[in-house]
């Protein structure tokens, strides 16, 4: 299934505007010049504009134009409100990393697992348990379901890659839309086992159910996060 002309353009955008191809507070190409770069209707292309403007890349100004209102991010800032993954985190601040999976199992949802996830129950799922290193340093532990209708092939050797890059390349599965959560909790046995605390005695817990473009649920993931290596971003509108 080939993928969406707007998404095209979207990502095209949002990748020179992340490169300095257009900078902070500069107007981006008239709607002319860009319908004819891209090839595009001019519905395509402000559907695409639209997407920046949610993800607060660019501004619109009815007569004056599009502004770019993008500005790099800190080290460690880790964006709340996206689908960015632990690989792109890491690029995008020049992190060596990796990840160690030290569980891979399929199960199918039970009562527990369905309270746990909202995954139905009988469905088949692949959980996992993974520790992110930054760094050299374990600074996260996931805790993962991933619906095996929709992530079929799923191997240990992936799941230390990205998930989601498999699930783009080649499943055509994308990461759409995902309802997060983040509170502070007591540390377990396994967070003192496998991260590198530096004396804290909390974690910062994110839990995500994600969702594909077809509105289906395929990813529970809880992350727990060593307090002392991130900080949450999130930016809003005010309508």
């Amino acid at each position: 299934m080939p993928r969406t002309k707007y998404v095209e353009i979207y990502e095209d955008l949002k990748k020179k505007i992340e490169q300095n191809v257009y900078e902070y507070q500069e107007l981006l190409p008239s709607e002319n010049t860009l319908v004819k770069e891209y090839d595009c209707s001019r519905n395509t292309l402000r559907r695409a504009i639209g997407n920046l403007a949610n993800e607060g890349y660019v501004q619109t100004k009815h007569g004056k134009g599009v502004h770019v209102i993008y500005q790099d991010f800190k080290d460690n800032e880790y964006m709340f409100g996206e689908t960015e993954t632990f690989k792109e985190f890491a690029t995008r601040n020049n992190k060596k990393h990796r990840t160690d999976v030290i569980v891979f199992e399929e199960l199918v949802v039970d009562e527990d697992i369905h309270e746990h996830t909202r995954f139905p129950i009988g469905i088949e799922v692949y959980h996992l348990k993974r520790v992110r290193y930054l760094e050299g340093n374990p600074v996260i532990m996931d805790y993962n379901y991933f619906r095996k209708d929709i992530a079929e092939g799923l191997t240990t050797e992936l799941a230390e890659d990205s998930i989601y890059e498999f699930l783009d390349r080649e499943l055509d599965q994308r990461a759409v839309t995902a309802k997060r959560k983040m509170v502070v909790e007591r540390t377990t046995d396994m967070d003192e086992k496998y991260l590198k605390l530096d004396g804290f005695n909390s974690v910062v817990v994110v839990t995500s159910h994600v969702f594909n473009a077809d509105g289906v649920m395929f990813e529970h993931t809880e992350s727990r996060h060593t307090p002392g290596n991130f900080v949450f971003f999130d930016q809003t509108q005010r309508k």
